[in-house]
């Protein structure tokens, strides 16, 4: 069942997500360019949209470290 508003999107899992546990985030390219992101374990729940540039600044930040907990 997709997520209402997020009907006929194609959610995909990272290739490294294997044997986390089912621990996953997944990811669907929307056709009006913004990035949506959910929780694979509930696939119904609430969904994360973001422009291109919000998502790539999200992504700049994970990999700088940005939201790293000590």
């Amino acid at each position: 069942m997709d997520t209402p508003g997020f009907t006929g999107a194609t959610w995909r899992k990272s290739s490294r997500s294997g044997g986390n546990g089912g621990q996953c985030v997944e990811v669907a390219f929307l056709n009006d360019r913004r990035v949506a992101l959910r929780d694979s374990k509930n696939p119904n729940g609430p969904v994360l949209a973001f422009t291109p540039d919000e998502f790539s600044a999200f992504i700049s930040g994970v990999a700088d470290g940005e939201f790293h907990q000590s």
